[in-house]
């Protein structure tokens, strides 16, 4: 059974039957949610089930694969990100990825303004000096790298260059967050860090979180999604779906007995 919280008024984004095929493998079937604004909205489910598809779907990282098809809509403001430039799109998200990937040859300050120079934009140096800090204060990075700006990013630990990762996906300015598994390189006081700091980016972005950590589910999101086997099987408030699950494969998932 699925919750599509009828409520939501406005959403940041909504997923209208998408669907998406490795070669003639349906790995996502038919999906469709609405995500609130200003929250923090996980995507649960064992290994293989189509959550990390679903949400590079968000970001049309399947078009550099040509064995990859998509079908469906992802609504944006009414406008369907199919019909978006990449640029465009990619300034409405941002996405940080499992692993910490700063640029390796880049500094701290290139990496958090890597978005514009890839993409061909050009700014004055106060308004790249501007977006950085803003950027790293965001992500309660700046005091600790003020004075190390110009060092090589990979010379941060594996908790501030997650930061830096994310630092750098705000510098666009978008309103949605997508982020694939953020703390599960991380150690436990670094994976406690970014999880504060999520619940902080909320009060300005819109984060869809695709997690294993069921107890960071429960932790640090307002809304959860549970998928199986490419199907969105449940969605809704994720304390009443810790609670009191709808479909029993979400207790079983919830209760160890499969992932």
């Amino acid at each position: 059974m699925t919750d599509t919280i009828a409520d939501i008024k406005n959403p940041a984004l909504s997923i209208d039957n998408l669907s998406i095929w490795y070669d003639k493998n349906k790995a996502v079937k038919n999906v469709s949610v609405e995500i609130k604004k200003n929250t923090v909205t996980a995507i649960m489910g064992p290994s293989g089930c189509g959550k990390s598809t679903l949400l590079r779907a968000l970001n049309r990282m399947h078009e550099l694969y040509d064995n990859i098809t998509t079908e469906g809509k992802v609504l944006i403001h009414d406008d369907n990100i199919y019909d978006m430039s990449t640029i465009k799109l990619r300034r409405e998200m941002g996405m940080v990825f499992q692993r910490p990937n700063p640029f390796p040859t880049m500094s701290i300050y290139e990496n958090v303004i890597a978005g514009y120079k890839l993409n061909g934009i050009r700014l004055k140096k106060k308004e790249k000096d501007e977006i950085v800090e803003r950027s790293l204060r965001d992500v309660a990075l700046w005091d600790e790298v003020k004075d190390s700006l110009h060092k090589k990013g990979t010379f941060l630990s594996g908790g501030q260059q997650q930061r830096l990762c994310i630092a750098r996906a705000l510098a666009f300015g978008p309103e949605i967050i997508l982020m694939d598994e953020p703390t599960s390189a991380l150690d436990p006081i670094a994976t406690s860090k970014i999880e504060d700091l999520l619940v902080k980016l909320k009060e300005s972005y819109t984060i869809i979180l695709v997690t294993h950590n069921m107890t960071q589910a429960a932790r640090i999101s307002d809304y959860s999604l549970f998928m199986y086997l490419g199907e969105l099987v449940e969605y809704g408030k994720t304390k009443n779906m810790f609670t009191n699950p709808k479909d029993p494969r979400t207790e079983q998932y919830l209760t160890g007995k499969f992932g």
